[in-house]
């Protein structure tokens, strides 16, 4: 691993599917001339029915995959892998730089609404994993956190049924849910990779004086810092390229992928891969 020897090398990318490609379009957003290679380990999703253990030795596979295409920085877009691995990934990875997507989505909110009240839509897996709560508490200990399991977010961003009166019901039923006399949010944060897909809808069920983070953009803005601050930025001003590799699944992670990434893609942008 030659780290920022070469700021020509790719930043890499895995999630266990398709949802981490919306940090993906976040960071090409914010980083267009760096180049990126996307690991969607699509043959094992989704990692929240596994054990702890399984998610590890997954998330260690798909780094060592990445780290096959000389990678100067480790994206793991998945809540759930950054929620069990990201220690032991940062360990095997040393020195090139490690980032999840919770704790830079933690950071925001505390920063957007010290001491306020968080509400963290998630999956029923990151929710039971804590690791929001423990990432929001540790930076305001005065924060109140409240966490909901949103499973049927996951569904309508997978459908394409981001817009409409179905998503508008599923988004008002769940925020109804969880809010009360003694809990109204006051920052909201995407604590999964597909709910940015749905972030309009949210954003309108909740008006105006709340916070919505989005986790795939403040992992973005991560990954800038961490890039500037040890001079790894690409140097080149061309548009940089794109990598996709699935384990599974190529048809369906093109067709639901480019909905995810915001343009269209084709089996044969992706290629199958075995870890």
């Amino acid at each position: 691993m030659t780290g920022y020897n070469n700021t020509a090398l790719p930043i890499g990318v895995f999630d266990s599917g398709v949802g981490g490609l919306t940090v993906l379009k976040a960071m090409r957003a914010a980083l267009p001339h760096e180049n990126f290679v996307y690991l969607g380990d699509t043959a094992r999703l989704p990692y929240g029915t596994k054990s702890p253990a399984s998610i590890a030795r997954y998330a260690a596979q798909a780094t060592a995959k990445l780290v096959e295409h000389d990678i100067k920085l480790l994206v793991v877009a998945c809540n759930t892998a950054s929620a069990v691995a990201l220690d032991a990934l940062r360990e095997q990875m040393a020195p090139i730089p490690v980032i999840g997507v919770i704790e830079p989505g933690a950071s925001a909110a505390v920063a957007a609404r010290p001491g306020g009240s968080h509400l963290v839509l998630a999956t029923e897996a990151t929710v039971r994993l804590g690791a929001y709560r423990r990432a929001i508490s540790s930076r305001d200990p005065a924060a109140s956190i409240r966490e909901e399991s949103c499973e049927l977010l996951v569904a309508l961003a997978e459908e394409g049924w981001t817009s409409g009166g179905i998503a508008d019901a599923i988004v008002r039923r769940y925020l109804d849910a969880v809010q009360d006399e003694n809990f109204r949010a006051d920052s909201i944060i995407l604590g999964c990779t597909h709910f940015p897909l749905l972030r309009d809808v949210i954003v309108a069920a909740v008006g105006d004086g709340v916070e919505v983070v989005d986790s795939a953009v403040t992992t973005a803005a991560v990954v800038r810092e961490t890039l500037a601050a040890n001079g790894g930025l690409a140097a080149g001003q061309q548009r940089g390229t794109l990598k996709l590799l699935a384990t599974d699944g190529v048809n369906r992670f093109a067709r639901v992928g480019g909905q995810f990434l915001g343009e269209p893609l084709t089996a044969a942008d992706v290629q199958l891969v075995d870890l």
